[in-house]
């Protein structure tokens, strides 16, 4: 009986968090323009409109650009911290994990004040570089967290016994650490891209003037009405934060399987 009710109370949290997802899925394809149901018929209206939106279409060009950078920054400076606190004897290494780790246990809107504050502070004005540093600060704890554990459980003594074969420590490195350190980096990267991508708390107080990422762009439109492009525009995220780490996920399995 006890069983039943945790099985039936798990099923009715599941429905309440991802039952709105898929209503904005459904109504993103309803040929109305006022999203009601039943729906009036299924189109692509909304998804041609939204490709012909050019607001849109720059704020998802931001976001892509800045989701990259910040991918590729986060996960070179995670991986080197890695290194640096799982391989060597650093000194305050406890405190350099606990200050790295910090931004995930401070709530992101205390974080994002600081930081502008800090800004303000420094009399930095707002830029897309700032915008930049602050989603690296805030995604780099995820790729320290996912590479730390991957590499604790790769043995020093692959990389001890490629340099008593004449390897030096980047060799070593290169051709036995890093491939399996592979799937973990991969990993890493896409928790760090979908993190910048979907940012919003943040993005609000760091962005400058002019500049839009897709999640403030979504909610300037919310402001003055919900339109069905919003629905679409929803639908196409969703796509993409739940699709890449899904993608990464069977790729880093594979990379994985073929490493075993």
């Amino acid at each position: 009986m006890g069983w039943s009710v945790i099985r039936a109370w798990t099923a009715v949290v599941y429905l309440f968090m991802f039952l709105p997802v898929a209503v904005v899925v459904l109504l993103s394809f309803n040929s109305n323009q006022f999203g009601s149901f039943p729906v009036t018929g299924f189109s692509f209206r909304w998804f041609i409109e939204l490709w012909e939106n050019e607001a849109i279409l720059r704020a998802f060009k931001t976001s892509m650009i800045l989701g990259a950078l910040t991918a590729l920054i986060s996960t070179f400076l995670g991986v080197l911290a890695s290194l640096a606190l799982v391989r060597y004897k650093v000194p305050g290494r406890d405190f350099i994990s606990t200050l790295l780790i910090a931004p995930v246990l401070v709530p992101e809107v205390v974080l994002a004040v600081a930081l502008l504050l800090f800004l303000n502070f420094l009399s930095l004005h707002k830029s897309f570089f700032l915008l930049l540093l602050g989603h690296v600060i805030f995604t780099l704890p995820f790729v320290v967290l996912v590479v730390q554990a991957r590499l604790v459980s790769i043995r020093k003594d692959y990389e001890e016994a490629a340099m008593s074969l004449g390897a030096n420590p980047i060799q070593a490195f290169l051709t036995i650490t890093l491939p399996l350190l592979a799937p973990a980096i991969f990993a890493g990267m896409l928790f760090a891209f979908t993190i910048s991508f979907d940012d919003i708390t943040g993005t609000l107080f760091w962005k400058p003037g002019g500049i839009e990422t897709v999640p403030t762009q979504i909610f300037s439109m919310l402001r003055n009405s919900i339109s069905p492009e919003i629905n679409a525009l929803g639908s196409v995220m969703i796509i993409l934060t739940v699709g890449l780490p899904l993608i990464g996920l069977g790729i880093a399995r594979r990379i994985a399987a073929k490493q075993t």
